[in-house]
C-alpha cells in the first residue's frame, strides 16, 4: 500500500512541477503582451465558453448528482449549480473584463531628483497566481480572465466536487486562447482530486508568486498556516445590517430582506441584523418577509418579545457565518453600540447602515473597520462586477496589498524605473 501511495504521490508531484514550469514560461510571455492582444484573447475565450455551454452544463449535472449523493448542504449545492443563465453570466463577465482598462504599465508616480535622475513607479503583473477555491465553478472563468487581463498566469485548484464542471470551463478557455495565438498555459487547472496537490501547490514558491484561497474557514486557515507563498485571502463573511434610529422603514425592510435572502450562500450575505432600540417598532415589518421566505430568525429578548416566531440567539450566533437562510437579530443602544458590535463580531468584510441621518451614516462608514461599508443599500453589492471592476477573484478583508473586491488592478504590483544620463553615486 505504501509503495502505491509513493507512486501516486510522485505522479502528483510531477504533474504539479509541470504546471509550475508551464505557468512561469507563460507568465513571461504574457507580461510583454499588449492590451489589444489580451483583450482579443479574453474575447476568444468568451466565444469558446459560450460555444461549450451544453458541454459545461452536462459536466455540471454529473457534479451535482455526485454532490447530492454526498449530501452536500443547500448552500454548497447552490454555489456548485450551473444553468444556461449562469453560463451566460460567465460569458458576459469575460467580455466585461476584456473591456476594462489595462492595469499594466500605468505610471503611478513620477518625479525627478536634484542629480537629474528621473524615477517612475509603474504597475506590473505579479507573475504567477495560484488560486484555490471551493464549489463555485464560475471562479474558473472569472479568475482566468482577471489573471490574463492583469498579465498573470493562473494555476487554478478547484474543489473536488466541481472538477468536472471546472475542467469543462478551463478547457473551453484554453481553446479560446489557442485560437487567439496566446499561450494556453496562461490558464491551467490542476487536473487531480488528490488532496496532496494542495500541499504541493502551497510549497511551490519558486514558481508561484501569490496564493489566493477562496472558500470556507477550514480552507483559508489551512492555506494561511501551510503556505510558503504570500497569501491574499478573506476569512469569513460575517456581514451586518444596522437599522439606525433614523432609518426609513421601507428601506430597512427591503434592504434587510435582499441582504439576507437574495443568495444566502455568498460571502456578502447579511448574517446579523442590528436594530436600534429607538427603531424597534420597525422590527415586525422587517422580519415578516423573512419569515414568509422560510428564513430562521434567532433573536435576543427584545426581538423575541416582538415576534414569538423568533428563536433564542446564543453567544455563538453573533460570530457565525451561516451561509444559509438564518439571521441573528440583536438590539443595540445607538450608533456607538452598533459600531462596537460590528468591529467586535464582524469579519471586516461588508457592513451596512440604514439611516436618513447623513452624519450618523458618515460615522458608520468611517468607523466600522471593514473592507466595504455601505449606506442604504444591500450588503450583497459586495461584488467586483457591481463595483464596475468586471469579475473578481474574491473579497479580501485583509489590510495589506488589496482590500475589498480583488479585480485586475489588485492583481498587479509595481516596480521602479530609474532614468539617468550617466550619473554615478558619490
Amino acid at each position: 500500500m505504501s509503495a502505491v501511495k509513493s507512486i501516486e504521490s510522485s505522479a502528483v508531484e510531477a504533474q504539479m512541477a509541470a504546471l509550475g514550469a508551464n505557468a512561469r514560461a507563460a507568465a513571461h510571455a504574457l507580461a510583454a503582451l499588449p492590451a489589444a492582444a489580451k483583450r482579443a484573447a479574453i474575447e476568444a475565450a468568451a466565444d469558446a465558453l459560450a460555444a461549450a455551454g451544453d458541454e459545461i452544463i452536462a459536466a455540471n449535472g454529473e457534479d451535482m448528482a455526485a454532490a447530492r449523493a454526498a449530501n452536500l448542504n443547500a448552500a454548497m449545492l447552490d454555489r456548485l449549480a450551473l444553468d444556461g443563465g449562469r453560463v451566460a453570466a460567465m460569458v458576459d463577465g469575460l467580455r466585461e473584463v476584456a473591456h476594462l482598462d489595462d492595469p499594466v504599465g500605468r505610471v503611478l508616480a513620477e518625479w525627478s531628483r536634484p542629480n537629474g535622475l528621473r524615477i517612475e513607479r509603474v504597475s506590473v503583473p505579479i507573475g504567477v497566481i495560484g488560486i484555490i477555491y471551493e464549489s463555485r465553478p464560475n471562479v474558473t472563468a472569472d479568475a482566468g480572465a482577471l489573471c490574463l487581463m492583469s498579465g498573470n498566469a493562473a494555476i487554478l485548484r478547484c474543489g473536488s466536487e466541481s472538477l468536472r464542471s471546472s475542467s469543462a470551463i478551463a478547457d473551453s478557455l484554453r481553446r479560446g486562447l489557442r485560437a487567439a495565438g496566446v499561450p494556453e498555459n496562461c490558464i491551467q487547472l490542476v487536473p487531480t482530486r488528490e488532496r496532496a496537490a494542495v500541499g504541493i501547490l502551497l510549497a511551490m514558491d519558486e514558481d508561484i508568486d501569490v496564493i489566493v484561497p477562496r472558500g470556507g474557514r477550514s480552507l483559508i486557515e489551512r492555506v494561511k498556516q501551510d503556505s510558503r507563498i504570500p497569501v491574499l485571502a478573506h476569512l469569513d463573511g460575517i456581514c451586518h445590517v444596522y437599522v439606525h434610529a433614523a432609518a426609513d422603514a421601507e428601506k430597512a425592510r427591503e434592504v434587510t430582506f435582499n441582504a439576507k435572502m437574495r443568495r444566502t450562500g455568498v460571502c456578502g450575505a447579511a448574517e446579523t441584523l442590528l436594530i436600534d432600540r429607538a427603531a424597534l417598532a420597525m422590527l415586525p415589518a422587517i422580519l415578516a418577509p423573512l419569515f414568509e421566505a422560510g428564513c430562521e430568525v434567532r433573536g435576543d429578548e427584545e426581538a423575541r418579545a416582538l415576534d414569538s416566531r423568533a428563536g433564542a440567539a446564543g453567544a455563538a450566533d453573533w460570530d457565525s457565518e451561516y451561509l444559509d437562510a438564518i439571521i441573528a437579530v440583536r438590539t443595540v443602544d445607538g450608533l456607538d453600540a452598533a459600531i462596537a458590535h460590528v468591529n467586535r463580531h464582524g469579519s471586516h468584510h461588508t457592513d451596512a447602515i440604514i439611516s436618513e441621518d447623513q452624519a450618523a451614516a458618515g460615522r458608520f462608514l468611517d468607523e466600522v473597520d471593514s473592507a466595504i461599508t455601505v449606506h442604504n443599500a444591500s450588503t450583497q453589492y459586495a461584488d467586483g462586477g457591481e463595483f464596475g471592476m468586471g469579475a473578481e477573484i474574491g473579497i479580501s478583508n485583509g489590510k495589506l496589498h488589496a482590500r475589498g473586491p480583488v479585480g485586475v488592478e489588485q492583481l498587479t504590483t509595481y516596480k521602479y524605473k530609474v532614468h539617468g544620463s550617466g550619473q554615478v553615486r558619490p
